[in-house]
């Protein structure tokens, strides 16, 4: 599949559809707008040049000994330097699974967006837009004006980065069904709005041939399965996917390729030493065909081996220990796991609200009802067991913070898995059903069980539905952006590094927009929404040389 859409002259709704009354009467959207870096900071930790914006960051923190009972805390403070390249990569989007529903749905809404296709439904006429996307559609604030009102700018802004219009469409699938015939299939967006913009959906043409090891995903989806690299080799396999990735490129003059997996749950792969433990191991365990050796895993090895990043937005272990030291050798980037969408968003807000209120959760139980084709997946009890395991910690970082509500582990005590013991916390039960009625629609109830004053007990009943897809789509974008953006940052530590070097391969701030973020090994994990919101804001503003957002207001609240 050629990833390249070809230009259309404006108010053209495809070389089918006849010209519509509905096209272009109104403005493009805000969140679609193009806008020049408009962002200047005067100081002397920015400095500016043609290719470069460089800034000055001064890492503050605090040590923390306990010494009988006493608490003693020495501020600390590292100075770093941060280089941002100004110029940003003409990217393509690379998905596999890009014939699902959200990879049919994502095409759908960029080329809505690149040729400002309005449509009719029952509400009136609607738009293109990019609301739900954070970069787009949210906001930081710089500081305040004369009159002393914040001034806030859209996320995208700070730095530059990669307009969603401007991304480069491609990738593979199991099934061959063409774009178009893929977006009628999915049943996600309204009728009209797939009339006009199938014709741009049938030039992106069908998927490339992908991989297909049954024992990865659930027997139900193995009718899908007609558009298959052949053979059972993956050594031949990785090689086939790394030449995909360099023609790719090559035919539309690609400067950086985001590999994405989107496509369905796969089970867990077997940790096993000697196989996939190494990165070494790894590699000559794809030679020999092991039969534990993923799709996923395969992709991300040659996204890895070919000098681009790779995200994975479904919840299987694709990043097997000798991915990550892969990619730490080839200073390549990876990111994931499992697209944070709708019902754990929720989860860790209220789960953080509460205790954050001094309320304790005894329980929380999660219901989702999916109808989609994953869901259709998910209803296999192997492929499940990947969603219970990314869903089930979402509120771990949370708990441990409140060590006045949860017994803090005993000097020495180890879990299960040879860590120190995390102590008490809430019982979370996860149950996934698969209904084919609703569709793309995803019905899910949470209930949160907590202990409040004196011993009293209080239920949270929440129930909520959404589109699935349509919650899905604007994180995909987000991390593709993001993670082209983080391409270009290399940083400084004064006083150590010579030399600028490129951040950590694992990019754990794609946290917000992730389930289960993957992390550099050894440090937390961090799962408040909150605090990973905080952190990538705070990281793009030091990249620009300005401090992170201050809720002190001191000057309001002194003489």
């Amino acid at each position: 599949m050629s990833p390249t859409t070809p230009i259309f002259s404006k108010g053209s709704s495809g070389y089918n559809t006849p010209e519509s009354e509905l096209e272009s009467i109104l403005p493009v959207h805000p969140t679609a707008v193009r806008r020049p870096h408009a962002i200047t900071v005067q100081s002397e930790n920015t400095a500016y040049t043609d290719e470069h914006i460089t800034s000055k960051f001064f890492n503050r923190g605090a040590e923390v000994k306990l010494t009988e009972g006493q608490y003693l805390v020495t501020p600390t403070v590292q100075e770093y330097q941060f280089q941002t390249k100004r110029a940003i990569s003409k990217t393509g989007l690379l998905m596999i699974g890009v014939g699902g529903n959200n990879g049919s749905t994502l095409c759908a809404t960029i080329l809505a967006n690149r040729h400002n296709i309005t449509w009719h439904t029952k509400q009136g006429i609607q738009q293109p837009n990019y609301i739900g996307s954070l970069l787009r559609a949210s906001t930081v604030s710089l500081g305040q004006d004369a009159t002393g009102a914040d001034v806030h700018v859209p996320i995208s802004d700070v730095l530059p980065m990669v307009h969603p219009n401007d991304l480069v469409l491609g990738g593979w699938d199991i099934s061959g069904v063409t774009l178009d015939k893929a977006m009628q299939r999915a049943q996600v967006l309204d009728y009209d709005l797939q009339r006009q913009v199938a014709p741009h959906m049938a030039l992106l043409g069908k998927p490339l041939p992908s991989i297909y090891y049954p024992d990865f995903i659930a027997a139900n989806q193995e009718a899908r399965a007609d558009n298959l690299i052949p053979g059972e080799d993956k050594q031949a396999h990785l090689e086939h996917i790394r030449a995909d990735i360099r023609r790719l490129k090559a035919e539309n003059g690609l400067d950086r390729a985001v590999v994405f997996w989107t496509a369905n749950t796969e089970r867990y792969a077997d940790i096993i030493p000697g196989i996939n433990d190494t990165a070494d191991n790894l590699l000559a365990a794809i030679r020999a065909s092991h039969s534990e050796v993923s799709p996923s895993t395969i992709f991300a090895v040659a996204a890895i081996l070919e000098g681009e990043p790779f995200v994975n937005g479904a919840p299987q272990n694709t990043f097997v220990p000798g991915v990550i030291e892969l990619a730490e050798r080839q200073k390549s980037f990876i990111g994931g796991d499992d697209l944070k969408s709708g019902q754990t968003k929720l989860k860790s807000v209220l789960a953080e609200f509460l205790v954050n209120a001094g309320i304790k959760p005894l329980s929380i139980a999660s219901y989702n009802h999916l109808g989609n084709n994953d869901g259709h997946n998910l209803s296999a009890e192997r492929q499940f067991k990947s969603k219970e395991i990314s869903k089930s910690s979402v509120v771990d970082d949370m708990v441990n913070a409140n060590r006045l509500l949860y017994k803090a582990p005993e000097a020495g005590a180890k879990g299960k898995d040879g860590k120190d013991a995390k102590g008490e916390h809430p019982d979370h039960v996860v149950v996934i059903k698969y209904v084919p009625a609703v569709g793309d629609s995803k019905r899910a109830i949470d209930e949160y069980y907590s202990e409040i004053f004196c011993g009293g007990r209080s239920t949270i009943n929440i129930f909520n539905e959404c589109e699935d897809s349509l919650l899905a789509t604007p994180l995909i974008l987000d991390l593709a952006i993001l993670t082209e953006l983080l391409t270009r940052v290399q940083y400084r530590k004064v006083g150590t590094d010579d030399e600028f070097k490129p951040l950590y391969s694992v990019l754990s701030l794609l946290s917000y927009m992730l389930k289960a973020p993957l992390v550099k090994p050894g440090t937390e994990v961090i799962n408040s929404l909150n605090r990973q919101r905080n952190a990538l804001e705070s990281f793009l503003k030091a990249c620009v040389g300005l401090e992170g957002s201050s809720d002190l207001l001191l000057e309001t609240r002194i003489w």
